[in-house]
């Protein structure tokens, strides 16, 4: 006797996300940008339609800072490794995003991919935490600016503002992103939560300890796709020709960044569970159906919300130090 399924389901159509579990090329610019290249075709390969990046992969995270005393002040070797990152960062006017754009333009691919900007808007001199969205068509859609930089990184980041809250229509989901520790700020997910947000992409410098407890949670309380994408950092990935080399081995330690990139469902179940130590390109699939399932009880920024009792102000005005008034 044949059974039924007692919930039958409605056909919905999957979204292939590729998530990028890397070490960076330590604070090369080109060499990141080849790298962030090679993973978008390795990408394509495998039938992938959005492909995200850690946070900060390039040029790199400042991991010497913590064990590097990086908070040493008017330190000359200090000096020195910041004007080397700050040179290494990506100014997206200049151009420095373009191949990566072009690689997504040939794939039809999206992405979110991790930089630390040096915008020409802030002097050209400072530098931001920066996660930046980039469609199919290879146009950079937005750069979300990381509010607020965490401990030891303020030493070398500078505070962003709200011009980046925002999410994009891709496929059949709403996707939207934060940095870090930006993940654990009820505000910032609100903000996205409130324009639809479906699929989130929580991107990481790396470690286990990040993700395995908040991407559930955040799936749960979102009622969304949680993708949590990190990357490693190993003492090997310091290049014998860099300023430094054998300081920033030692500050950086045998393995500050051991991955832990993960994938939730929306009910909180792990599609892929926390991988670490290793690096790679690992793609899964998303089925939109899952997300109005778990909406049916629960929808943060739709019937369960009380706009009349709470409400949620967001400045998105991309931050200047001058109002220039036309003559």
């Amino acid at each position: 006797m044949s059974q039924i399924d007692p919930t039958p389901r409605l056909p919905s159509e999957p979204f292939r996300v590729a998530v990028a579990q890397l070490a960076p090329a330590f604070i090369d610019r080109a060499a990141g940008v080849a790298q962030i290249v090679d993973a978008i075709d390795i990408a394509a390969s495998e039938g992938a339609q959005m492909i995200v990046f850690p946070e900060a992969l390039l040029p790199s995270y400042p991991f010497w800072l913590s064990d590097g005393h990086g908070a040493r002040f008017d330190d000359a070797r200090g000096k020195a490794l910041f004007a080397h990152y700050s040179d290494q960062a990506v100014t997206i006017e200049d151009g420095h995003l373009d191949p990566i754009r072009h690689a997504l333009r040939i794939a039809g691919m999206s992405a979110y991919v991790g930089i630390i900007e040096r915008p020409r808007d802030r002097s050209g001199h400072s530098l931001y935490c920066s996660y930046v969205f980039i469609d199919a068509g290879g146009e950079v859609r937005s750069a979300h600016r990381k509010l607020q930089p965490t401990f030891e990184e303020r030493l070398v980041w500078s505070p962003g503002d709200g011009a980046g809250l925002v999410t994009h229509r891709v496929g059949p989901f709403t996707v939207g992103g934060l940095n870090c520790w930006e993940n654990w700020m009820p505000l910032s997910r609100a903000a996205l939560y409130a324009q639809g947000e479906d699929l989130h992409i929580a991107c990481w410098p790396g470690n286990r300890r990040n993700t395995e407890d908040l991407t559930p949670v955040l799936a749960k309380e979102g009622r969304s796709y949680v993708v949590s994408v990190c990357g490693v950092m190993r003492r090997s990935d310091v290049r014998d020709d860099m300023p430094f080399a054998d300081y920033l081995r030692e500050a950086v330690g045998e393995m500050p960044a051991n991955g832990g990139s993960c994938v939730c469902a929306p009910d909180g179940s792990f599609l892929m569970e926390p991988w670490t130590a290793e690096t790679g390109v690992r793609v899964v699939e998303l089925d939109p159906a899952k997300v109005r399932e778990e909406r049916q009880n629960f929808d943060p920024a739709g019937h369960y919300s009380r706009p009349d009792v709470t409400r949620l102000v967001v400045d998105r005005t991309r931050q200047s130090i001058v109002d220039f008034a036309r003559q």
